[in-house]
């Protein structure tokens, strides 16, 4: 049997917000600061408590690309393929990034939530080429052994329960 969501948290990040339409896109971000994601759940429940409809929500949430609908990891690093950093080899950090968390075909998240790898256009850190962050922080001039040896950082910092980046 499924367990029942438990909208206690989503409770508390309306009751921050005016219950408006004007709200929306605060609402969703503190939500998917939370659960690093946005669960399908709290469309139907969030929508009846601002008062829109439940399609106009999900618009919203799918328009911006800051946004998920899928779980994301605890640490989630993302790699810029821009210009300077793709010429910089930037592929190389990539490739070994998913080779290290054994991303495979397209998978972007591990399946214990730990780790999301994504790529994105530019950081606009391009005299740090390549650059790449972890759940916001640059890290610059990376190379593939630069990446392995981060990755084992952020698994000691798991395995002690701490925060690392």
């Amino acid at each position: 049997m499924k367990q029942a969501f438990d909208f206690t948290v989503v409770d508390e990040i309306l009751d921050r917000h005016p219950r408006n339409e004007l709200s929306t896109i605060a609402i969703l971000q503190d939500i998917q600061e939370y659960y690093h994601y946005l669960p399908k759940e709290v469309f139907p429940y969030v929508a009846r408590a601002i008062g829109v409809g439940e399609a106009r929500l999900y618009g919203v949430a799918t328009f911006y690309e800051n946004f998920s609908l899928e779980p994301k990891g605890k640490y989630v690093l993302r790699c810029c393929d821009g210009t300077a950093c793709h010429v910089r080899g930037s592929l190389a950090v990539l490739d070994k990034l998913r080779e290290e968390l054994g991303l495979e075909g397209g998978k972007k998240t591990t399946d214990d939530l730990n780790f999301t790898v994504e790529t994105v256009s530019c950081l606009g850190a391009c005299g740090l080429a390549p650059a790449m962050t972890v759940n916001g922080v640059v890290h610059p001039a990376m190379t593939p052994e630069k990446a392995s040896e981060l990755v084992k950082e952020l698994r000691a910092e798991l395995e002690k329960g701490g925060d690392a980046q």
